[in-house]
């Protein structure tokens, strides 16, 4: 992205996708929120066009482009109408993996970026606790050192594609929090076999996204080996900070995308509708709030786009992630409940679809990252302010 607009290398990239996604309607979605199955189909041809290597290095078969493009095609993905259930299915291989490229050996980048890259293998990532939550260094799930690596014990939380998964990224403390000089110290990141003879997982129950599960993953002496550790012994949650930014951006732009799918759903119904002798469209108490959402929409899509241009560029991008992720959760689901009540009581019914982007965009106003712990981080990091928690 050039200042405020696409260069053609990056237009195609969005029009690809587009074109891709249109093989899967507004049907297709409805019917996998509803049953609940894995969208099997829309991922196979996304790994089949290569876009689950976007980010990932040239060398290791991927495309190896930036923060921005991986951005652009997660978009793509949401607005065509697949919103959270589209991108959440191939979120976690878009820049999941990226510790693993950064500081994995030479041996464990070659075994996994390919597969996860093709598809064959399948990522989940455990990192929240049911008593840590985003306080990830009072996690307590443990790494114990043996002769041949390690031995994992402990539980998970909001684990997605645990049903699915044959691999998983994880954090593990390898030396007990009252042994360290700092909190973060002493947590160590792994990428290993998902052994279900001693990993369980139990679906969570939830309020929308039902095709890509969330669960609550129970950990009982998994052996892993030496090789799987990522990096250095110690330094898991500095490796885990490297990814933060990204996914906020990626959440962003994933909810402005869900956003405009909603906006455009409603925009039709608005002018199609016709009450009282005139399309429902024209009247402001209908218009208006359509404009802001637009408005809201693009205003957090900039701050989106500027975060993921600092990252590429190398530079600080800290504030500008955690605003586009406040931004762009606030936006997406505005522009999704004005979708909503522009249907009136059709907005209620799953055939015109709104109620599920509704649902939906519930996940970016609460993940990755809460928007208080959002403010919080701005109020110190940017304002100065004394650190309140």
């Amino acid at each position: 992205m050039s200042g405020f607009w696409l260069s053609e290398e990056q237009e195609a990239i969005v029009e690809s996708v587009a074109r891709l996604c249109a093989q899967f309607d507004a049907d297709y979605w409805r019917r996998t929120d509803e049953t609940g199955d894995f969208p099997e189909e829309f991922v196979a041809a996304m790994a089949a066009g290569g876009w689950l290597g976007t980010a990932m290095p040239a060398e290791l078969g991927g495309a190896g482009l930036g923060l921005t493009e991986a951005a652009l095609v997660m978009q793509a993905v949401a607005q065509s109408g697949a919103g959270f259930s589209g991108a959440s299915a191939m979120h976690l291989n878009i820049f999941g993996p990226m510790p693993i490229v950064r500081y994995g050996s030479d041996e464990l980048r070659n075994r996994a970026i390919p597969r996860l890259m093709s598809g064959e293998d399948k990522i989940c990532i455990g990192i929240t606790e049911p008593d840590a939550g985003l306080d990830t260094t009072s996690l307590t799930t443990r790494a114990v050192r043996t002769n041949d690596g390690y031995v994992i014990s402990g539980r998970k939380v909001w684990t997605t594609m645990a049903q699915r998964a044959n691999k998983m990224l994880i954090i593990a403390r390898t030396t007990p929090r009252d042994q360290v000089k700092k909190a973060t110290e002493g947590l160590s990141l792994f990428y290993t076999d998902f052994d279900r003879s001693k990993i369980s997982a139990t679906v969570i129950p939830k309020m929308g996204r039902k095709a890509v599960e969330s669960n609550s993953v129970f950990i009982d002496s998994l052996e892993v080996p030496a090789g799987d550790l990522i990096g250095e012994e110690g330094r898991g949650f500095y490796y885990l900070l490297d990814g933060l930014n990204p996914e906020r951006v990626l959440f962003a732009a994933e909810a402005v995308g869900l956003g405009r799918a909603a906006l455009a759903r409603a925009a039709g119904y608005a002018k199609e509708r016709v009450v009282f002798g005139r399309p429902i469209g024209q009247n402001q108490g209908v218009a208006h709030p359509l404009a802001r959402a637009w408005a809201e929409l693009e205003a957090a899509n900039l701050m989106a786009f500027k975060a993921a241009a600092l990252f590429d560029a190398g530079r600080e991008c800290g504030a500008e992630a955690n605003a586009a992720k406040y931004l762009g959760g606030e936006a997406g689901f505005l522009a999704c409940e004005a979708a909503v009540l522009s249907h009136g009581g059709m907005g209620y019914a799953k055939e015109f679809h709104v109620e599920r982007y509704f649902r939906e965009a519930m996940i970016a106003r609460i993940a990755p990252i809460s928007r208080e712990m959002v403010l919080n981080y701005i109020a110190e990091r940017v304002l100065g302010l004394p650190k309140s928690y």
